[in-house]
């Protein structure tokens, strides 16, 4: 039986107004985690504040390889010097052992941002758009934690769930049970390596702005796993966002709905607490 859960924010660093909205929160104890982009710009100009709160969330690092530019060099992913898309990735990932190469080196520089303005490790490491569990990243991302950090010192996010759990929930069902069915096998072999995953996962989102995300909030407790992470994506919208990103209007929404969420029954903690 889950004695809590981690709610955790996603894309700290994408842009200035995701990233405030992300520190609001956790300064308001209504989030227990973020994930942060760390090739992105704005990382610069937020570690700092970003920092200051480690007593207060778990911080991380949101690795990226789908949106804007890498850290490094990537011909053959990022021949001109912008990442691809999802699918592309995911081919390439697959196919290559050039781009295999390219994304161990970028996952290591990733890192080292992190590192070099925290002082610190990240307290777990997770994807955008779940990259961390595609076949082709996956083993990069599991040899990176193992060979940089202690046994057990890093968790990493499993974006699965029972099918169950995700048909009781009711949220994005096909979309989540998607994920579900990547990240096969990702827990087993993190676990075979010392590596901590969440179990039960929630929070995946048809981003419709018209949704009551207040009562999602609520349906995404339902039928936790013992270790439970939900995920969301809050935010300010500004200029840069629709340039980068296809979620944009349900940020401030989720927003909104987080700064003002009462968990029902489990409460909100840090990952450190469900082990």
């Amino acid at each position: 039986m889950a004695s809590g859960f981690v709610l955790c924010a996603d894309d700290f660093a994408l842009t200035d107004g995701v990233s405030r909205s992300i520190l609001a929160l956790i300064e308001a104890g209504k989030l227990s985690a973020a994930g942060a982009m760390t090739n992105r710009r704005h990382w610069q100009t937020f570690a700092a504040d970003f920092g200051a709160l480690a007593e207060r969330a778990d911080l991380g690092l949101h690795l990226n390889l789908t949106c804007a530019a890498p850290l490094g060099s990537m011909p053959r992913l990022a021949p001109g010097g912008e990442f691809p898309a999802l699918r592309d990735l995911a081919r390439a990932a697959a196919t290559s052992s050039v781009a295999r190469r390219e994304i161990a080196a970028e996952i290591a520089r990733q890192l080292d941002a992190f590192e070099d303005k925290l002082g610190r490790a990240p307290d777990y490491l997770d994807g955008h758009q779940h990259v961390h569990v595609l076949p082709g990243v996956r083993r990069a991302v599991l040899e990176a934690v193992m060979r940089r950090y202690p046994a057990g010192r890093v968790y990493l996010r499993d974006p699965a769930d029972s099918a169950v759990a995700i048909r009781t929930r009711g949220v994005a069902v096909g979309k989540a049970l998607t994920i579900a069915a990547l990240a096969l096998g990702f827990r087993r072999a993190a676990l075979r390596r010392g590596i901590p995953v969440n179990r039960g996962f929630s929070g995946v989102a048809p981003f419709d702005p018209g949704r009551d995300f207040t009562a999602d909030l609520q349906r995404f407790l339902l039928k936790p796993g013992p270790a439970h992470l939900v995920m969301c994506h809050p935010g300010f919208i500004d200029d840069e966002l629709a340039r980068l990103d296809p979620v944009v209007a349900t940020r401030p929404v989720e927003h909104a709905a987080l700064a003002a969420f009462v968990p029902s029954e489990l409460a909100m903690v840090r990952f450190a607490q469900l082990r």
